[in-house]
């Protein structure tokens, strides 16, 4: 008896304990999903329990992460938003995978995602964010409306003047239905980093020390955006509601969204209407940023505390994982591998959109992230609210905008 007591005591104590927080930006029952991978790591690995906390949306989840650290009670890993790397860079809050890696196997698996959704992990010659809950923004039509209007539904727009033709036919002048909406609210800087990319131009360098939000062609993609309502009329004037448009699509006030892909197995489950899912239209190529979370590991963990959260996201990241979070949110697998599994493998030819995300990283570019990522994020939305609700011109307020985030990254060039 008490030789099995102290058996026990030692498991007991040999055991690790995780926390980790991460976000939903999405909506529907993403937290049963992650409950439930979750569990199953727990019964493959009963050395180590996991607390897994949804924290709200990503300003959420980075302020309670955060908050933690600080109270002493730390999460020794989080998924938050991709683009907070310079700001816990910063507060010397993380660590790089590459110091927390060690097997041939670890380091193989580092180099195993996609590029694309590496980039807005990857500065300063590490790696110190891995993709899990990634996007890019995508187009979501309703099929019965195109041909409603005389569209080809399997055509959908892949030009801007294409998506502006469309928008008029399937605009209805009683205002029950508008061509397409673009949310303006929530995060409308990854809306205008899609529309900068289709016309040529990126918003900010690869160290993340300079921004380009005067550029002559990132201005006529602001006037293109605000032309979509005021000039096209194919898009309500004013704000567009991050929150609320997918549930105007789905309820078929609007023919078209743009929205992320994370919300496609949601569209799927609730459409009553027959829709397509296509790249954004290009002005002339393509374009999209990338989206949505990246694991992380806080450098105030143990070195046990590192090694259990490096298997933890190795799990979560691994192919048969990022197959089934694809497939349950509409999300991309993040790797290549995972697509080549029977079940994503499967899914995806029966249900094409599936695999429209991942193909679109082909055009895709980082998104916004800059030293002091808040505050220049917030000069740029700000300008962006101004121009599409409010009567200012994009030349003022991106001169403005690009004036103040000039001066703030001015200390880190």
């Amino acid at each position: 008896m008490g030789a099995t007591m102290a058996l026990s005591a030692g498991v007991a104590a040999a055991k690790t304990s995780l926390t980790m927080y991460y976000p939903v930006a999405v909506g529907g029952p993403l937290t049963k999903i992650v409950d439930g991978i979750v569990a199953d790591f727990e019964k493959q690995n009963p050395d180590i329990d996991v607390n897994a906390i949804y924290a709200g949306n990503y300003n959420d989840a980075r302020i309670k992460a955060l908050a933690a650290l600080k109270s002493g009670q730390p999460a020794q890993l989080s998924v938050m938003f991709s683009i907070d790397i310079y700001d816990l860079i910063e507060q010397d809050a993380i660590v790089a995978f590459d110091d927390v890696v060690s097997t041939d196997e670890e380091k193989a698996w580092l180099k195993s995602f996609y590029p694309a959704l590496m980039e807005n992990g990857q500065t300063l010659g590490k790696t110190w964010g891995v993709p899990f809950q990634r996007s890019t923004i995508v187009m979501y039509y309703n099929k019965d409306a195109f041909r409603a209007a005389g569209l080809d539904a399997e055509n959908p727009p892949k030009t801007w003047e294409e998506l502006v033709a469309a928008g008029k036919k399937l605009t209805k002048k009683d205002g029950s239905q508008w061509g397409m909406m673009i949310p303006s609210t929530g995060y409308p800087y990854w809306m205008f980093g899609a529309l900068t990319k289709q016309n040529g131009q990126v918003l900010m360098n690869a160290d993340g020390t300079e921004t380009y939000f005067n550029n002559p062609k990132v201005v006529e993609a602001l006037s293109f955006w605000k032309d979509l309502s005021q000039k096209h009329e194919v898009m309500p004037k004013g704000a567009i509601e991050w929150g609320t448009l997918r549930k105007n699509f789905l309820e078929q006030k609007t023919a078209i969204m743009w929205h992320s892909t994370g919300n496609l197995t949601t569209v799927k489950k609730n459409a009553k209407f027959d829709f397509g899912v296509a790249m954004l239209p290009g002005n002339p190529s393509r374009g999209t940023p990338t989206g949505g979370g990246n694991f992380y590991i806080f450098k105030k963990s143990s070195d046990e505390e590192k090694k259990a959260a490096l298997k933890l996201i190795k799990f979560m990241t691994s192919p048969k994982n990022a197959a089934k979070w694809s497939m349950e949110t509409g999300y991309i697998g993040v790797s290549p591998e995972a697509y080549k599994t029977k079940e994503l493998k499967e899914y995806a030819k029966s249900f094409p959109p599936a695999a429209v995300a991942r193909d679109q990283l082909n055009f895709a570019t980082a998104e916004l992230s800059t030293y002091q990522t808040g505050r220049v994020r917030k000069l740029l939305d700000d300008a962006l609210q101004a121009a599409i609700a409010g009567g200012k011109t994009p030349e003022e307020v991106l001169n403005d905008a690009q004036a103040r985030a000039t001066q703030l990254l001015k200390p880190y060039k």
